[in-house]
Parts: structure tokens; sequence; C-alpha cells
């Protein structure tokens, strides 16, 4: 069984010899992949949906894994008990879904000491919620698959980590000389903390199509006369011309 490279994503930013608990599994893909390899011990499955619960139950069958994955069927993190796993999954959903789902179940993430998220979109909710209830983003990838960009990000409760969270959204300078360039907080949170060091073309690809939706969206703002769409678009050029200014920043850095 080979992963997609977006799974195969989660699987490395994993440790090994993990018990994970696999949120949104959907086929259990990445459970038996993570037992195989050995980042995982033991795995449980967790899926709300029949269809999806039965094709787990299947894959997890044929795998012969039934010793070590367990799927389970529920809402969320209700599949877990408090203390339960250490390493918990989410890929596949919207940031602000992930950290509904997060916030919801905090009590059951007692004992785990590493949440790794693949959001389709709303990266910037989701690094949001996890500043807000003290989780400090380790690592963070970006790839693209299929025609399509996701970010995935690693991220570990403040007790556990080496670096506090106001060193990571410290604002952060970028490029150098003339080209040089101060990211504020909201800006790291935004465009990820460690992602705007790493750059790269995915990166720059990415906010190339962002920037795409912001003139969408400004020509769309164009057809009306109101003070609020005006407001509006002037956010929206402000905005534009900001990332612009990143975009060029970092590609000059690397020359």
């Amino acid at each position: 069984m080979k992963l997609s490279k977006r799974l195969q994503l989660l699987h490395d930013l994993m440790d090994p010899g993990r018990v994970l608990a696999d949120i949104g599994s959907d086929h259990a893909l990445l459970p038996v992949a993570c037992v195989r390899s050995g980042q995982a011990v033991k795995a449980i499955a967790g899926e709300l949906n029949e269809g999806p619960f039965e094709a787990a139950k299947k894959q997890v069958a044929s795998a012969g894994l039934s010793a070590k994955i367990e799927v389970r069927r529920g809402d969320g993190l209700d599949v877990i008990e408090p203390g339960e796993v250490d390493t918990v999954t989410i890929a596949g959903m919207g940031g602000a879904l992930i950290a509904a789902i997060l916030d919801r179940g905090i009590h059951r993430l007692e004992g785990v000491t590493r949440l790794i998220l693949q959001p389709n979109v709303g990266e910037d909710i989701l690094r949001k919620w996890l500043y807000e209830h003290d989780f400090v983003v380790e690592a963070e990838r970006i790839i693209e698959e299929d025609g399509k960009i996701y970010e995935v990000i690693a991220a570990v409760p403040a007790y556990f980590s080496h670096i506090a969270n106001d060193e990571i959204y410290e604002p952060k300078l970028i490029g150098t000389g003339e080209n040089e360039i101060e990211l504020s907080k909201d800006e790291l949170i935004a465009m990820g903390p460690f992602l705007v060091e790493q750059g790269g073309p995915v990166f720059i690809k990415k906010w190339h199509w962002e920037m795409d939706k912001l003139k969408h969206v400004l020509k769309s703002l164009s057809n009306s006369d109101l003070p609020a769409a005006k407001e509006k678009a002037e956010e929206i050029q402000n905005r534009l011309k900001r990332i612009e200014e990143v975009l060029l920043c970092m590609q000059k850095d690397k020359l």
C-alpha cells in the first residue's frame, strides 16, 4: 500500500513507537501504514460516517492488523478517552472544522504530546486556535499533489516544547538589505512561521493562487457603490500589496 504524498507527510512527521488516533480516518490508510512501518505500535481509526467506517474495518482486517488497530465509530475526538493515545492526526478537512473538533474534545487530549494536522483551507484559523490553546507549532510542510496544495502542521503542548509560542510568532525579518521586511504575528499566523522561512516554489505558488482569489473578490466589489464595499476593496488592495511585497522579498532573498 502506497500513501499519497499528503498522507506520507503526516506519517513522516510522527515519531516511531507512538499510540495513534487518526480522526476522520476514511479507509484507515494512515493507521495501517503507521503500524506497518513502526511509527505506531497501535492505533485507533475514528470515523463518523457508516460507509467510511465499514471501509476502514475492511482495510484493517485485510491488512491483518485488527489486533493493533481498532476502528471506532464516533464524532471527532469522541472515539478516544483521555490518556489513551499520545498522537492525534486529523487530515482532509477545513481548518475551522479541525479547530472545532479539537475545541469540542479538548478534554480528551490529555496525554497527547503531538498533533499532526492537514487543513485543506483555513490554515490561519487552525494556527490561531493552537496558539490560543497553548499548542506550539513545531514543524510545517507544504506540498502540491494532483493540482492542489496542502499544508501539514505538527504541534505539541507548550509544556512539551523547547520553544515558546511567543518566540515562534515574534515579528520576523525576512529578506536582506533593501529587500528586508518585518512580518507581524498575524502575518506569521496567516502564512506559517516555518513556511515563510522555508519558502520554495510551492509556497510561492500557493500565495499567487491566494492573490488570484483576492483579485476575483476585488473585481466583484468594483460593481458596488456601497461604502462597505469600497472599504472592503481598499482592505483587499492593501492585502494584495503586502503579499506581493513578501513574495518579492522572499524570491530576491534566494538569488
